[in-house]
């Protein structure tokens, strides 16, 4: 079986330089091979701009808001300059406010302790489980999975049609899935939120490193995202849009930088003026370094110029999508159909093979990185394998062995940092593993698919 090896147009945009492009692995056949890391719907590499900035930071570090000597002057202008960086590169409204958290999980739990009370949360159960759970002190509907945009809008219309017109509501959806890489109609999701007094928020974890996010123009209320996903280190994240229900709200954490002002009453009590500033939400000594990683992954996507971006990516996307198709037992999942527009997250099961083992054989024969499992989105996976919601199963844990079906899928992504050469040795590996099968035995291990070592496949 031979897949075709079309080129990528050079005039379109290079890849971005990012760390561990040079970064070589072993196989379990012998040699090594550059690392071909095409998993980054979990965690994409640093760009090399990035780390650079960083680095040129770094011995210039200090305290935050709290000092009166010069490092800690100067880290305080670059931890406030890059709020307004990242206000920039969100298109945030004059009185939006950017929260630092850990990441888009912590985020939205954010958001979650900060709902009025009464409020009615209504979430597809295609989300992200970052999307999905936070809201348990609310009252929340969940939405079946939509088979097109048409339909995700429909079917959130009637939901909100028969709320409670007089309290608080808030949507929550993806902008782009984390299983599929489908677009979700977020401005017309907008549109009929507020249209029934609802306020949205984005999911933009997957949306913002693979295609422009701009909260103004799509009309939602907050949006949340992850710097990890963002070209930048781990460990920070935003949550921006209105101050309204932030201001109204206890503050996340209690303790130092979120209060003004703490006084010990008569009583023995405690009195405390809390921040009415996005800081009322950031207690703690902040990841200074980790912000400034997010304002300098914007300003570097911003200036390589998004549009070329985009188009590059989306000519990946074309690529992966026809050589896959060129491999009958191969198939990708999806929840709008083949014409449905998407960013480069793709995920497909191989008939004949168990995921973790199709996953496992990739790494091993032939250094590439993907991800296997449910991808923290399990109804959704489940829903597009067509299997029952009680069938076994954990994300990135399959149970089943080698060869035989998993209830798993697999997960290609990649991005800004992506050589050509990756994606045609992926699809490449992918023809062979098809045809010829794995060239190593492989057993199950704590859960994980990897090889046996020393013991080559009788082929």
């Amino acid at each position: 079986m031979s897949v075709s090896t079309a080129a990528i147009d050079p005039s379109v945009c290079a890849p971005l330089p990012v760390l561990g492009k040079d970064v070589t692995v072993p196989l379990v056949t012998g040699g090594e091979v550059t690392y071909a890391a095409l998993d980054y719907a979990a965690s994409a590499p640093a760009l090399q701009r990035v780390w650079d900035d960083v680095a040129a930071y770094a011995p210039y570090y200090g305290s935050v808001h709290r000092g009166a000597g010069y490092l800690s002057q100067l880290s305080t202008d670059l931890f406030e300059n890059s709020r307004r960086t990242v206000a920039e590169f969100l298109g945030c409204r004059a009185d939006d406010q950017v929260v630092f958290t850990r990441s888009t999980t912590d985020s939205l739990n954010l958001l979650a302790a900060a709902i009025p009370a009464g409020c009615q949360v209504f979430v597809f159960e295609t989300e992200h489980h970052a999307s999905l759970l936070p809201w348990r002190d609310a009252q929340v509907t969940y939405l079946n999975a939509p088979r097109t945009p048409a339909q995700a809008v429909e079917t959130l219309e009637r939901a909100l049609a028969d709320r409670d017109p007089y309290g608080p509501a808030l949507v929550c959806v993806t902008g782009a899935s984390n299983v599929t890489g489908e677009l979700w109609p977020v401005k017309e999701l907008a549109a009929a939120a507020h249209a029934h007094g609802a306020r949205i928020v984005l999911d933009a974890a997957q949306l913002a490193p693979h295609h422009p996010v701009d909260i103004a123009e799509l009309d939602v209320d907050w949006v949340a995202f992850s710097g990890h996903k963002l070209y930048a280190p781990f460990g920070s994240g935003v949550l921006a849009g209105r101050s309204d229900w932030l201001l109204a709200a206890e503050p996340y954490l209690a303790g130092g930088g979120a209060s003004r002002k703490v006084a010990r009453r008569a009583d023995g009590g405690v009195d405390v003026d809390w921040h009415t500033t996005a800081a009322r939400h950031e207690a703690g000594s902040p990841n200074v370094i980790g912000v400034y990683s997010i304002a300098s992954a914007c300003k570097a996507l911003t200036e390589a110029g998004f549009d070329n971006l985009v188009a590059r990516e989306q000519e990946l996307v074309n690529r992966v999508r026809e050589g896959l198709a060129e491999v009958p037992e191969v198939q990708v999942l999806s929840l709008f159909g083949d014409d449905a527009p998407r960013v480069g997250v793709i995920s497909f099961v191989v008939r004949g093979w168990n995921s973790s083992h199709f996953a496992a054989a990739l790494s091993a024969e032939y250094g590439i990185g993907v991800r296997d499992g449910l991808f923290c989105a399990h109804p959704l996976v489940r829903t597009l394998l067509g299997s029952d919601p009680q069938d076994p199963g954990e994300c990135g844990a399959p149970e089943a062995e080698p060869g035989e079906r998993s209830l798993n899928a697999i997960r290609v992504s990649f991005g800004a940092g992506t050589p050509d050469e990756h994606i045609e040795r992926f699809l490449r590996a992918v023809s062979e593993l098809v045809s010829d099968g794995a060239q190593w035995k492989y057993r199950t291990e704590d859960g994980r698919c990897v090889p046996d070592r020393g013991t080559a496949a009788q082929v």
